[in-house]
């Protein structure tokens, strides 16, 4: 029977989720499985990959033919180089127990590489956030900014309006003022030059009594002149009839 180390795949559409299967190389793709080694996540970064090592060594000692996808999982995991030591014991190349510290020593490398390269994921979505978050930072701060001259322009256009109102305002009280004070300088005006008509007239009728005066008195004058002249006259006539 033809057997073949293959991939099954699982999981949701976008999302897929692979179990690694050892399968009749005529089934079906999603046929029976003869045996199940472990599963695939190629989403995670680093791809997850669980696999039994020593199960899938056996597989391939009894002839199992891994497909291209399968082969660099297993390759990945160390079943390939396992299997190649396994065939180093077998020649006499070295012991098993010396083929266990080498697959050891490998399989600690392959680790250290895995978490160095976990090490410089995490580190660089450390970094990925942390510019996410400087980026962000800066448009919320000129989001913040335009919000501020915004609110800056309306207050300063309001107190311009409130400004110019005021002014307007003020010129039409000065102006109302201005209307009053005139009324004002002319009711005085009015005034004034009535009471320079009523004193003209009171001058005039003082002045016209003053000369009704002048002529009344001047004409008593006469009349007690004549009256004193002729009371005279009398006198001497008197005198002279007495001599």
């Amino acid at each position: 029977m033809s057997v073949k180390i293959r991939l099954q795949r699982h999981g949701k559409k976008g999302k897929p989720f692979f179990h690694i299967v050892v399968a009749d190389a005529r089934a079906r793709r999603d046929g029976r499985l003869i045996e199940k080694l472990g599963t695939y996540n190629p989403v995670a970064n680093p791809a997850i990959i669980e696999l039994d090592v020593d199960a899938a060594v056996s597989w391939l000692n009894k002839g199992a033919q891994p497909t291209d996808t399968a082969r660099a999982i297993l390759s990945y995991k160390g079943a390939l180089y396992k299997k190649h030591l396994q065939g180093g014991v077998a020649k006499g190349a070295f012991n098993e127990e010396e083929a266990e510290k080498k697959f050891a020593a490998w399989l600690e490398g392959k680790n250290t590489q895995v978490e160095t390269k976990v090490s410089g994921l995490a580190k660089s979505k450390d970094d990925a956030k942390k510019a996410a978050f400087e980026a962000e930072t800066k448009v919320n701060e000129a989001r913040t900014a335009a919000s501020q001259k915004l609110v800056d322009d309306a207050k300063a256009e309001e107190e311009a309006k409130l400004a110019e109102e005021k002014a307007a305002e003020d010129a039409k009280i000065a102006e109302a003022k201005a209307a009053e004070d005139a009324a004002k300088v002319e009711e005085e005006k009015t005034t004034a030059e009535a009471v320079a008509n009523k004193v003209g007239e009171v001058a005039a009728t003082v002045e016209t009594a003053v000369s009704t005066a002048t002529e009344i008195v001047a004409e008593v004058a006469k009349k007690v002149s004549d009256a004193v002249t002729g009371e005279g006259k009398s006198e001497e006539s008197a005198d002279e009839a007495k001599a």
